[in-house]
Formats: C-alpha cells, structure tokens, sequence
C-alpha cells in the first residue's frame, strides 16, 4: 500500500488520528478539510485513508490532487491496494459493492493502523459514516472510534429512526418505513423524498443500510458536517437521545467547506462572470455525477431562456435511462460534447445573457463570485454548504441519494432555498416551473426572505469556526478527549454545542 508517515525527530509525535474515506469526491473533500484543521488548529497528527477498487467512485485525478494539497498541508495519507470483490451478485448497486470493498480491506487497515501506532500514539480512529464496519479495529486498538458524517444532521437523524423502526423485527426480515416522516426541527418527508434504498424494504440494499446505521452505535461520537444555526432543531434533539444513551452524541463541526485554491486560476466562467453585473446571474450545476434525462434537459434550457436573467450553466451528458447519476447509461461515446444535446438554436439565442460550460466549472471560485446571485442546485451537502458559506440562495432540484433529504432541510427549514415541485407524475420539472423558481428567488417576495436568510447563515457559517464559535468548541473538546485517550484513559463523550 502506498502511505506517507512523517514525523519530526525534535519534538515528541502529537497524537495521531487516522481518518477513514469512503471512495467518492463528496466524502473525500469535507474529511480533507476535517484533516486540514485537526492539524494545523487542534495540534493534533493526522492520517487520512482511502480506498481503491470501485471504477465508478475511485480514487480519479481529483481524490489524487486533494490527497496531495493534504501532503502539502502536513497531513499524512494512505492509499490502500484494491481489495478483491469476486462473488457480488450480479447487478449490484454501487452501495453495496462499496460496503464491501470496506469490509474486506479490514486487515489491510488493521496492519497500517498498527504501523501508525508503532510510530506515535494512536488518539482515534475516524470513519465515514459509509465505513462503520471499521469501528470494530478501534475497540481492538483501544482508542477512541468516531463515525465522520458527511451529510446533514437530519440524514442522521432519518437515518436512526429507520434503524430503531427495525429494532426487535424477525431476524432477516425489515420493517417498511411509514409513508410521511416528521422529523425534528420540523421537516416533513414524504416516501418519495426517502434517501435512495430506504424507500421499499423488498431491496436489498434497505437491509444494507439499516444494519450499516446499526454499527453506528458502536461509535464513541459522530462529527457532523453541519453547524447549529443550520439543524438547530436537529441538534437539540439529537442532545436528548444522547442523554438517554440510544445513540451516540452527535457534534455539529461544520461547515467544512473546501478551498478554492485548488481551482484553476484562468476559466472562461470566471472571465465571463467579470463581464456580468453584481448579483445578476443564475449558476445552474448538478454536481460532479448528477444527470438529467434529454427531456429534462431540454425543459431546463426552456425555462432558463424564459426566465430572461443571465445564467452560467455547466452542462453534463444526458442519461439515456432515467437514472439521476453518471452511474447509468449516458452515451455510447463518452467523448460526445454534452453541449451539443441542448435545444437547438438555445446557445445561439441566449449568447448575449448566458454561457453554457461543458462538464465542470471551478465551482466554489462560481459561488463566491460577486455577479453570482442564485444556485439551481442538485442539493448535495457539499455543494449546498459552499453556497451557503457564499451567501447564495438555491433553487433545490435534487437528484438522487440523500439530496431529497438536504432539499427539504434547506427549503423547509433553513430557509435558504425554494423548491420547484414537479408538475408530472414522472418527476419532469417543467419550463414554467424553472422559470418561475428562478424569477421568485431573484425578484420576489419569498426570494426576498429567502436571501436575506441565506446572508443569516453565511455569517453564521463564517463565526462556527471563529475561537469561540459553537463548531470550533465542539471539535476542541472531541479533540481533548482523544489526547486524553492517547496518553491513557478514554471516555464516552456527552455532546457539546
């Protein structure tokens, strides 16, 4: 396996935490930043482990970049060799053939855990929350075991309610989860917004998950990539089951939001929006694996030209099933230029307000930006925090996984998103609709409430990590317990805000 392990021979190692990534940029990316801060803030040492051997969600040029901007930072890291994963059942999800990968790298891990411990004091061991079935190896090292949660406190949240759902039901058999779903801070989901594979029980991944979110309860604390303005009903609740001891404290940390640094300095989208008015465009991005059908790209462009704002719209190559992720079937040539399947005579027609990038646009530097004034997002937490911490207001649109979940947290609750409603029964958002959204948040009374919320919680988002902002208190006394726990004695936390 390829690993870096540094240490300076004048000064004792400062405890050592490794941290655990599931394959995927949108797990990597906010477990870096975690890493980047333990170090350089915490005085802690830290480690951060990924996995090959998922073609769809390996480690690609980006995990490669990010793994070396942490090197650079003084974050160690490790790549561990792909482990073998003959006997999946044919047509397994992506999901499950991840879980597996991770169970069967156990004793690779094991044996890089112990070379890391040989050479300074293990403080903690820190997985992913698509990782859980490491836990075990901390219990055996005798550290502290901390779930790391990538998504929003009320996933979390849903997530522990299916799971108490299923307690005490028939060994190998699981409970329907009901058609409607309160969760605290008062967000209401509907069976169709459940994240992907807890909507029917007859799935096999339902039954994946539900024991996935069943380990959960071996950890000693689970780090959310969130802050208490943004869940603060979550938060709270989540205090109370804490203190009846059923589920581990949760500790809101967030947000962590990557750089920008990293991005190219010279991009068209940039130059273009310097030409643009301040607060006068629409970025339009569903993220680094989000699709949509042809039709639904086409009533996208639709709406976009009848809105009449200017738009930056990084367009991604239409799936040919109806599956909302690259995972599907796009075109048979992977090198077909995704903007040749717009409307025709659209980029013609909208050239003088709207530029339409295939593919990728360096996205944080998009939503910093000044002209930049409205996201149609995807609703990954990822992109969902950047725009946040950007004070940008979204048109949430998501697609797939837990995106459903994040939509209603932010349109519901957090108030920093409107959401179009589909007006067919096959999910198509139609032209009107996107029109109407997009002119709502840039013009009308909602969007008015709803940007000025959105600008709420990006300060809000900036005084988390200040020296006495709720997440930074919250990682310091995690952060306590593990130097503790590196020098001898560890305790269960109580959660802290």
């Amino acid at each position: 396996m390829e690993s870096k392990l540094a240490t300076s021979a004048d000064a004792p190692p400062r405890p050592h935490v490794v941290l655990v990534a599931s394959p995927g940029a949108g797990h990597l990316n906010p477990m870096a930043e975690l890493a980047r801060r333990l170090v350089a803030r915490l005085g802690l040492a830290a480690t951060l482990v990924t996995f090959t051997g998922l073609s769809a969600a390996g480690t690609d040029a980006h995990s490669a970049a990010a793994l070396s901007s942490l090197r650079d930072a003084g974050v160690d890291t490790a790549v561990l060799p792909a482990a073998p994963l003959e006997g999946l059942p044919a047509g397994a999800r992506v999901e499950t053939a991840l879980f597996e990968l991770i169970a069967r790298s156990v004793p690779r891990l094991r044996a890089l855990l112990r070379d890391i411990g040989s050479a300074a004091p293990l403080a903690a061991l820190v997985p992913d929350f698509f990782a859980a079935a490491v836990l075990p190896l901390a219990a055996e090292l005798g550290v502290p075991g901390y779930l790391f949660f990538p998504v929003s406190l009320c996933v979390l949240s849903f997530v522990r309610r299916a799971v108490e759902l299923n307690d005490g039901a028939a060994p190998g058999e699981y409970r329907e989860l009901p058609d409607a779903l309160r969760l605290p801070g008062g967000v209401s989901l509907r069976r169709e917004d459940y994240a992907d594979g807890f909507q029917s029980s007859k799935e096999p991944l339902y039954a994946q998950l539900i024991e996935e979110g069943r380990r959960y309860r071996a950890a000693d604390g689970i780090l959310v990539n969130t802050f208490y303005e943004m869940e603060p009903g979550n938060v709270e609740e989540l205090r109370q089951v804490a203190e009846q001891g059923t589920f581990p404290p949760a500790y809101p940390v967030g947000p962590f939001v990557r750089s920008s640094c990293g991005e190219d300095a010279a991009s068209p989208c940039i130059e273009w929006l310097d030409r643009q008015p301040t607060g006068s465009v629409v970025y339009v991005s569903f993220g680094s694996a989000g699709t949509l059908s042809v039709e639904q790209t086409a009533e996208l462009a639709a709406g976009l030209e009848d809105g009449g704002h200017r738009f930056l719209w990084v367009v991604r190559m239409p799936s040919l099933d109806g599956e909302h992720s690259d995972l599907g079937k796009t075109r048979a040539d992977d090198e077909s230029d995704p903007l040749a399947w717009l409307p025709e005579g659209f980029l013609d027609r909208t050239s003088c307000r709207g530029l339409a990038v295939a593919s990728w646009a360096p996205q944080v530097r998009v939503l910093s930006h000044p002209a930049t004034a409205v996201f149609v997002s995807h609703c990954g937490w990822n992109s969902a925090l950047e725009s946040v911490a950007s004070g940008v207001p979204m048109v949430a649109w998501p697609l797939r996984a837990e995106q459903r979940v994040n939509a209603a947290v932010l349109s519901e609750k957090a108030g920093a998103a409107l959401r179009p409603r589909a007006a067919r029964a096959d999910g198509l958002i139609g032209r009107e609709e996107v029109a109407a959204a997009v002119r709502e948040l840039m013009e009308g009374e909602k969007g008015r409430a709803v940007r000025r919320r959105t600008g709420d919680l990006r300060q809000a988002a900036d005084v988390a990590w200040a020296p006495e902002g709720s997440s930074r208190r919250a990682m310091e006394e995690v952060a306590g317990r593990w130097k503790a726990a590196a020098f001898g004695g560890r305790a269960r936390g109580a959660m802290v805000m």
